[in-house]
């Protein structure tokens, strides 16, 4: 029998740390000591590592269709959809006749997409990286960006944690596979994210080159030109408790109207190039007249013929209405509150952007993804079985998206 002593030298003292603790503690050691933003990249890689995983799988599913043959690559399967509109303005550019398929209405076509995202990958394959490749670079590389600033914009408002948390969510959204296909979304949230930084920080003369940018990259400037009207009089109203000086009463009032132009711009270069002043609405009323047949554009009330189309009345009214009243409910919420005054005026002037132009269908999930600045709201709960249920549940519901809007089912209708 051994002496009761040997065993009790043998174990280790109460002073000398444990070796498999310290082993187990060192992964979160290691993340706490780094700086946000490697979190971040981490987050995100992270992220599209896992999106890759699911789109692999559902590529090695699918048939063959207009874009590819079947089980297509991970880069031809990127670029399904909308992504080869992209690819036909980089190699063609705009058409300067309209394109009339029953002699009557303009018919689908390039003037739908905007011209910085497709330029961009037109200059990576001047480099001989095909386009397939190219277009997902330049996402996922706008989609780092989009992380890296939502992350800054975030901790002007919470906690480092939620901040962090916030970006989570931003990329394991169920719309974010959109960051890492042929698509121009990564690039505008990028501007986005930079312009509502920029608007917080109250540097005014720096919008001006983003907006532009963003106005020939995805719609949104008309919305954040009325979020800048509304800054410029909740400034107005408060100055008495924050000094609203004369420069920045000029500089925000002209990048607001900036901003408007800019939004319009698109209109009047398709109007130059085409010589038809509806060019532009024109032709992006032919995406919705498979559902609703041709029809004039008339504002606010697009969301109610969706809701017409798709449950009829008065339940497609009700369901309008009641979306309506929820919006403003949770804009007015304690936790939208925590994310200040300028990303509530953002998301209340896209939200009406929306309702005054936009047809719901297949696309509303990835058109409502610029009210992602709101994923603060949602990071706020510290509980972890909270924080990870919600991540559960967004890629549950990207896997949702993804098989629902970006594969190709036959004579599919529900494009992304």
């Amino acid at each position: 029998m051994e002496p009761e002593v040997e065993r009790t030298a043998s174990a280790p003292s109460a002073r000398e740390p444990d070796p498999f603790r310290v082993t187990r503690a060192a992964p979160r050691v290691r993340w706490r000591l780094l700086p946000w933003w490697g979190k971040v990249v981490l987050v995100y890689a992270a992220a599209r590592a896992l999106t890759t995983a699911f789109v692999l799988v559902l590529a090695n599913e699918q048939g063959p269709n207009a874009w590819t043959g079947a089980r297509p690559g991970y880069f031809e399967y990127a670029n399904l959809w909308d992504g080869r509109w992209y690819q036909i303005v980089a190699l063609g550019g705009y058409p300067r006749d309209l394109p009339y398929p029953d002699g009557v209405h303009v018919g689908e076509n390039a003037w739908a997409f905007l011209p910085v995202y497709p330029g961009l990958t037109a200059v990576l394959t001047w480099l001989s990286i095909p386009w397939n490749v190219a277009s997902v670079v330049i996402a996922v590389a706008a989609g780092l960006g989009a992380a890296l600033v939502f992350h800054r914009l975030m901790s002007r408002f919470l906690e480092p944690d939620r901040a962090l948390f916030a970006v989570v969510l931003f990329c394991v959204a169920p719309v974010s596979p959109i960051m890492q296909f042929g698509y121009a979304e990564s690039l505008g949230f990028l501007w986005l994210a930079l312009a509502l930084l920029l608007l917080v920080e109250r540097r005014y003369a720096w919008l001006f080159p983003v907006v532009l940018a963003w106005s020939f990259t995805r719609p949104g400037a008309l919305a954040f030109a009325l979020a800048l009207v509304l800054h410029w009089g909740w400034r107005w109203i408060r100055r008495g408790r924050e000094p609203f000086p004369v420069r920045d009463r000029v500089l925000a009032a002209s990048a607001a109207v900036f901003a408007a132009l800019s939004g319009l711009a698109w209109i009047g270069v398709a109007w130059w190039a085409t010589g038809d002043l509806h060019a532009y609405t024109d032709t992006e009323l032919a995406w919705r007249s498979a559902y609703i047949g041709y029809r004039e554009l008339v504002p606010f009330t697009a969301w109610f013929q969706s809701g017409d189309w798709w449950l009829g009345q008065p339940l497609g009214t009700i369901a309008v209405v009641g979306l309506i009243v929820a919006f403003g409910v949770f804009l007015a919420s304690p936790a939208v509150a925590r994310l200040g005054a300028d990303i509530r005026f953002w998301s209340i002037a896209y939200a009406l952007y929306l309702l005054a132009v936009f047809f719901p269908q297949s696309s509303t999930f990835r058109i409502l993804a610029p009210l992602f600045p709101l994923l603060g709201a949602l990071a706020l709960p510290r509980a972890r079985w909270y924080r990870w249920s919600l991540v559960v549940l967004f890629l549950a519901l990207q896997v949702g998206w993804l098989l629902i809007c970006w594969g190709v089912d036959g004579r599919d209708w529900t494009p992304p």
